[in-house]
């Protein structure tokens, strides 16, 4: 079987969204439709101790958010795919971010009540920016909604994407009957949906089928009527204005009740693309290549507690992966085993025989691999674009217990290294700085802290309020910088140097003094200050 054939069958996506749009509660139903699991745990099942498969990490449990990315696969109609859970809560949107770095479409998931949010509006840029293709589920209409038309003109003009609708709804909330799959001419009826699948599904023929209005009345005239003015107001589906990025097909459903999951995931098989190039600082890799290449795009401790694991996240670019070959590290040339490699589903594992491009594989390891990294089979490259930006919040933190503090450095290493918060280490000593997008980050860190390694970590508010990692073409012009500002600079989890700040006019009045240093909001692995450290 070719590498070009697999590489055919991936579809690679992320689920985004904001807060409470129903994004987990779709990704179970996704993998229900698909066959990967038999029951879905709904999100607010909590008596039950039924729990959504996408959010293992306890304190997900205990509140009902994601707020770590999880990684699925499953086959469907042939295809192999790949699906990315990504935290919807703002706060931790600097995972979702690299998490698109890793997918070749996304799946944007809105709320039909509440319409395009700030977050959707957020994450839609950085798709944006990448070009990336987006499906546009809208959610939760066996509610009272908005009407779908206002929905519609809502993504065209928030979001400032066509949108291209692809099934219709017929009717809100207790009047809701199906969707009506305007390509197929077909109207879907689903019942209100448990947590299984019916043994069948009810579909109706033809847009002018009696039985249509005999059941649904006036709902289906106004479905009736919406749809013919779509179909001659609405652009038609143009496939390379979607894979640009720049056109959205449109569903709408429930994902509670089962409505409208299976056409997203026919969508996905017929219109996402498959893998493609990836750009390297050194050139561009293709994905049929015979060499083996991949990149780490998330690092995650402590999936399973009991062994005090750190699992890298590789999204394969290019090659066929094997179980048990040998890797190199491109950052500093370090061979790397693959025995244990494995494949997801949420928290659960299975050991991976074989991968793809496309694919996401799980490589156990002890701090070898940071996020960035890229490994391959010799060749020496640097994939570019995963992004860290600068934090906005800032806290000390310290350990209630002395003789916790090895503890306590070792939980904050490993949670920098996965990316879940940014962990500083002052210049001139003293108590490490976290660094953060929203305070519910400071809350999570202080949550596994606890259960995790065993640690009661005292924070505090910091007086910093602003961060700029710090670049110079001169490295003595660099360490002269640093040594002048040593009681403001602090060293991340690789090492890199960022100036803090406790007002924009101290950044100011340090960016007009030193003409030769370069500040940065965004550092990103491949990019400006890693290359600056590594020709130190």
């Amino acid at each position: 079987m070719t590498i070009a054939r697999e590489v055919g069958r991936r579809r690679t996506f992320a689920i985004i969204s904001h807060p409470d749009a129903g994004k987990t509660t779709l990704t179970e139903k996704l993998l229900l439709f698909a066959g990967a699991i038999h029951i879905a745990g709904s999100v607010k099942a909590r008596k039950a101790s039924r729990y959504a498969t996408s959010d293992w990490m306890e304190i997900e449990k205990q509140r009902g958010i994601s707020v770590a990315s999880s990684v699925m696969q499953m086959e469907y109609r042939d295809c192999v795919i790949n699906l990315l859970d990504t935290p919807g809560h703002q706060d931790f949107s600097e995972d979702t971010y690299r998490v698109l770095t890793a997918v070749d479409a996304a799946l944007m998931v809105i709320d039909a009540a509440n319409g395009v949010e700030a977050q959707t509006l957020r994450l839609l840029e950085v798709c944006r920016a990448r070009k990336t293709p987006i499906i546009t589920f809208i959610n939760k209409l066996d509610r009272e909604v908005k009407e779908p038309l206002d929905l519609l003109d809502e993504i065209e003009r928030v979001l400032g994407i066509a949108a291209v609708p692809f099934t219709w709804p017929v009717g809100m909330g207790k009047r809701f009957g199906g969707v009506f799959d305007i390509g197929a001419d077909q109207m879907r009826v689903f019942r209100a949906g448990d947590d299984r699948i019916g043994a069948s599904e009810e579909i109706i023929d033809g847009i002018d089928n009696p039985d249509c209005l005999a059941r649904f009345r006036d709902a289906f005239v106004q479905a009736r009527q919406e749809i013919d003015l779509v179909r001659g107001a609405s652009q038609p589906f143009d496939r390379p204005a979607f894979l640009a990025g720049v056109q959205t097909p449109v569903f709408f459903g429930s994902a509670i009740n089962n409505f409208g999951v299976r056409e997203i995931l026919d969508s996905l098989v017929q219109l996402a693309p498959a893998p493609g190039s990836r750009i390297a600082l050194q050139r561009t890799v293709e994905p049929a290549e015979t060499g083996f290449t991949g990149v780490v795009f998330k690092v995650q401790a402590n999936m399973d507690p009991a062994y005090r694991d750190r699992i890298a996240f590789v999204r394969v670019c290019s090659g066929r992966f094997e179980r048990g070959m040998r890797l190199k590290v491109s950052r500093n040339g370090k061979d790397i085993r693959t025995n244990n490699s494995m494949s997801f589903m949420s928290q659960r594992r299975d050991l991976l025989e074989e991968a793809y491009p496309g694919d996401i594989i799980g490589i156990p390891n002890h701090g070898l691999l940071q996020l960035g990294d890229t490994l391959t089979e010799g060749e020496k490259l640097q994939f570019t674009g995963l992004p860290f930006f600068a934090p906005e919040l800032f806290h000390t933190v310290e350990v209630a217990d002395p003789m916790r503090t090895k503890q306590l450095r070792m939980g904050l290493l490993q949670l920098g290294e996965e990316g879940a918060i940014q962990v500083f280490r002052p210049h001139t000593g003293g108590a490490m700085l976290l660094g953060a997008v929203g305070n519910l980050q400071f809350e999570v860190a202080a949550h596994r802290l606890k259960h995790e390694y065993g640690v009661e970590a005292r924070m505090a508010p910091s007086r910093y309020r602003i961060a700029r990692w710090v670049t110079a073409d001169n490295p003595a012009e660099l360490a002269r910088f640093i040594e002048f500002n040593a009681h403001r600079v602090a060293l991340d989890v690789v090492e890199a140097p960022a100036f803090l700040a406790s007002h924009e006019s101290e950044l100011s009045v340090a960016q007009e003094r030193w003409k030769d240093i370069r500040f940065h909001a965004l550092r990103e692995h491949g990019g400006l200050v890693f290359q600056t450290r590594l020709q130190e």
